[in-house]
């Protein structure tokens, strides 16, 4: 497929928000976006995934843990420009940490390549970014959010882990163990990825807390893998994610954050984004949904 027929194919969903997003920044400075893609024998999803990347990204960074498939092919067929890089370790944080090295642009976004996140959201959370978020992390439990996805069971352990985070670190999130999240690349210092499996995103969300930066809640709905079959073991990842939250719980208590990285909470959003709703939570801004951003 051609880089036009794809474009047809698509119609760049979301890429005119996109643009619009980035066009009302107040400094007139358009921030780059990349797009940072994990992947593992997902061949079979990536035509379902990188053709709905909006043309207005700047960069797409796929990050493979050596596929036996044809993933690279077959990602390199449907985005020329992809920058491939091979992951180095084991596990999704792994892969995170390799992609964010790798990655150019002012404005990162996780995507998952299983089809579970909607790249057509991404416009969305580079809203709340321009807005005055530092990180803008994904829930699929606000309203217009959602998932088809999660099992009672995995609904059930995130909301007890969701609860601790909130409980240990004073923060207002509904949504723990979700990985679709766009950030600043500032913050990246603060993140220190060094994590190797799914409790990657719990490990992110507890250290951007712990930094005093302005997180924006944004509304996704969480899809089915459309092929293959998910590496995630409720059991055994809980375990992991339970040990993350404490270990890091022990981390703030003997290691204060760096007193440059803590900021006011963030309570009034700057003149000339009305997407957004002008009350915080905490450090938590809750952002309309993709619908209503354009």
């Amino acid at each position: 497929m051609t880089s036009s027929d794809r474009r047809a194919a698509t119609a760049d969903p979301g890429g005119t928000q996109l643009d619009q997003e980035l066009a009302d920044l107040s400094t007139g400075a358009r921030p780059r976006v990349t797009v940072v893609v994990p992947t593992l024998n997902e061949a079979a999803n990536l035509p379902h995934v990188l053709t709905r990347i909006p043309e207005s990204v700047d960069e797409l960074v796929l990050v493979d843990g050596h596929s036996v498939d044809d993933t690279i092919a077959v990602a390199r067929t449907l985005r020329p420009e992809v920058r491939v890089v091979m992951q180095n370790g084991r596990g999704k944080g792994n892969a995170l940490a390799c992609g964010f090295a790798a990655a150019t642009g002012e404005i990162i976004v996780m995507l998952d390549a299983d089809g579970s996140t909607d790249p057509a959201e991404i416009p969305q959370f580079v809203a709340a970014l321009i807005a005055g978020a530092d990180f803008a992390k994904g829930s699929r439990f606000l309203p217009t959010g959602g998932s088809v996805d999660i099992t009672p069971l995995r609904k059930a352990g995130n909301q007890v882990l969701c609860g601790a985070v909130n409980l240990l670190f004073g923060t207002s999130y509904t949504d723990l163990c979700y990985g679709y999240n766009a950030f600043w690349r500032r913050c990246l210092t603060h993140m220190h990825v060094s994590c190797d499996g799914f409790e990657v995103e719990t490990h992110i969300n507890v250290r951007i807390a712990r930094s005093g930066l302005r997180v924006a809640e944004v509304p996704s709905y969480e899809r089915e893998r459309l092929h293959g079959v998910s590496n995630l073991r409720p059991l055994r990842d809980g375990l992991r994610v339970l040990r993350t939250i404490l270990a890091e719980r022990m981390r703030s208590a003997t290691a204060p954050a760096d007193p440059d990285a803590w900021r006011p909470p963030f309570d009034e959003l700057p003149a000339g984004h009305g997407r957004a709703h002008d009350q915080a939570l905490g450090r938590e801004l809750v952002v309309e949904p993709a619908q209503t951003l354009a």
